[in-house]
């Protein structure tokens, strides 16, 4: 065990071997290609004389470049091939070269632009030495000493950028907050800020199936690995050992480029935007969009506004980046097509905050209160279908753009039980009233607007964060029910950005399990250690004021644009 103040890592042996995803014990290796001089397995001591592992990428002719570090722990040494490991993704076989690892720069572009590409094994993965921890303090600094290593060498120009999806993002918000010298630009494409509320715990609610995955998969080692499923099982509430994976966002000041999707519900909306929200930095731009994420890094227009930014501030060329808005959203009208829209901060300014109450008499989503009380109940563990679930909808007579944060505030009560599992769901509907599908979770194309969840004894408020429109859970205890007891719940539905034609409708949907679910073994959120039991009770109407807060913006005029997948 490691100690770090307030807590102490558990260790166990590693996952599986290297071997066995096709990695190689370390040996030291140059070859040129194309210009690119390659060097395999090279080592870099870190300041307590760990040795870990790096490939490095730089131009063959020695002219000085800009370090690219790609920091994650899926290994250095093999492409991925997205379109062979996941087909549905729209990652084109053609799009990146075979030198590409997972969620990371392809060498091969940027090389020949001025940049070196370096793809590290952290420590303890793979076959780096000492015992890994994953988006920890330690490990921040580990990466903090690759950043200066790599702006001091003599084949560096000294300012260094980092890039990477998901794990490659959240290590840089980390690494970021300790403000290496020679750290000059980052470019977070995706990835979380707050562990526990954004992938361990959704609302409280224990996630089971992409949480199960991933420690396994990060876990390649020849030594020892940080024991996340234990951690997981012994820290059910929001601690010290969790708060230490939260990177101190308003300590990043450097230039900062942040990518995130509307589709990502369930691991990386909520917190790519949340980190673009509180980060420090004077210079910062931020783009959403409503596409596959892992598709939509490697697009030829994600590549030209990435290089347009590294050129600003790693080379100190005119990039055209002064011409950018600060903010660009994606008004999504269904898959494969959305207008842009353009804006000066996160979340927009002028957002209208309008309250939809429930009646659960009509089914109806109400602009006015309604005055009459009544009650709605559903079998939380009923196959989908009439009685499983709450179902309300509101039409729209006009055409408008929600985008930014929902809060749906509920009254509930249980029949038979303490406790409630709540899943919520915001869906498009046609004029026909068929359900519209979005891009999800990097593969699915029959997607959600947006998701929310909530665990009722977790409902407390933290005060201090939460605001009229996103409630924040303290997650330090349970508060359970007692019998007949109604009590009113906040729950947050995850950013999201939806052009809503006049005609069309907002459907809410409440239910005691994932209401979207796919075929296993695809990767995907789902929740199935549930507290649910007896009859769940929503209550509305007089004294229980239950409603859909939504962030009404005017549409934005013009023609949509229809994008190929």
């Amino acid at each position: 065990m490691t100690s770090t103040p307030g807590f102490t890592y558990r260790f166990r042996p590693p996952h599986g071997r290297p071997e066995d995803l096709g990695g190689r014990a370390p040996e030291y290796r140059r070859t040129e290609e194309g210009g690119v001089l390659i060097e395999r397995d090279l080592p870099v001591q870190l300041r307590d004389g760990t040795t870990i592992f790096i490939d490095l990428f730089r131009p063959a002719d020695g002219t000085p470049a800009a370090p690219l570090i790609a920091w994650g722990p899926y290994g250095k040494h093999g492409h991925t091939r997205m379109a062979v490991s996941f087909p549905k993704s729209g990652v084109k076989e053609e799009s990146m070269s075979p030198h590409t690892v997972f969620e990371a720069p392809d060498p091969i572009y940027w090389v020949p632009r001025g940049y070196a590409v370096i793809n590290p094994d952290p420590r303890g993965t793979w076959f780096s030495e000492g015992r890994a921890t994953y988006l920890s303090p330690d490990e921040a600094l580990d990466f903090y000493d690759l950043i200066e290593w790599a702006g001091t060498r003599d084949w560096s120009n000294g300012k260094v950028g980092l890039s990477g999806v998901s794990y490659l993002t959240s290590s840089q918000w980390h690494v970021a907050a300790l403000n290496p010298p020679h750290l000059a630009a980052i470019n977070p494409w995706e990835g979380w800020s707050d562990f526990y509320r954004e992938v361990v715990r959704h609302g409280g609610i224990p996630e089971t199936h992409f949480w199960g995955y991933l420690p396994t998969r990060w876990g390649r080692s020849t030594t020892e690995v940080e024991d996340l499923p234990l951690e997981t099982r012994e820290r059910p509430f929001f601690d010290e050992y969790w708060a230490s994976k939260r990177a101190e966002m308003s300590r990043i000041t450097v230039p900062a480029f942040v990518v995130a999707s509307w589709t990502d519900q369930g691991l990386h909306t909520r917190g790519t935007l949340e980190g673009f929200k509180q980060i420090a930095s004077a210079e910062k731009w931020l783009e959403v969009h409503g596409r596959k994420k892992w598709a939509y890094y490697y697009e030829p227009e994600s590549m030209v506004r990435q290089t347009q930014f590294f050129d600003r501030y790693l080379h100190g060329r005119n990039s055209g980046l002064e011409n950018w808005p600060r903010v660009r959203l994606e008004a999504r009208e269904r898959f494969t097509v959305g207008r842009v829209r353009e804006a000066a901060k996160w979340p927009v300014p002028g957002t209208q905050y309008v309250p939809l109450f429930l009646d659960t008499e009509s089914g109806r989503l109400e602009r006015e209160p309604v005055p009459r009380e009544g009650s709605l109940r559903y079998d939380p563990l009923g196959e989908d279908g009439p009685g499983s679930r709450a179902v309300f909808t509101h039409r729209f007579e006009e055409a408008v753009d929600l985008i930014g944060h929902m809060k749906l505030r509920l009254w509930v009560s249980a029949e038979g039980a303490d406790d409630m599992d709540l899943f919520v769901a915001v869906q498009k509907l046609d004029a026909a009233g068929e359900v519209v599908p979005f891009a999800f979770y990097g593969q699915f194309e029959d997607g959600p607007v947006a998701l929310g969840w909530l665990r009722v004894s977790h409902r407390e408020l933290d005060e201090a964060r939460s605001t009229p429109f996103q409630p924040v859970l303290l997650h330090q205890r349970e508060i359970k029910l007692a019998p007949g007891e109604v009590v009113p719940v906040d729950i947050e539905i995850w950013p999201s950005g939806t052009h809503f034609e006049a005609g069309t409708s907002l459907r809410l949907v409440v239910q005691g399990r994932d209401v979207t679910r796919y075929p296993l073994p695809n990767v995907q959120p789902l929740h199935e250690s549930t507290v649910n039991a007896g009859t769940h009770v929503l209550h509305a109407g007089g004294a229980h004021d239950s409603h859909l807060l939504i962030p009404v913006l005017p549409a934005q005029p013009g023609p949509a644009r229809e994008w190929t997948p």
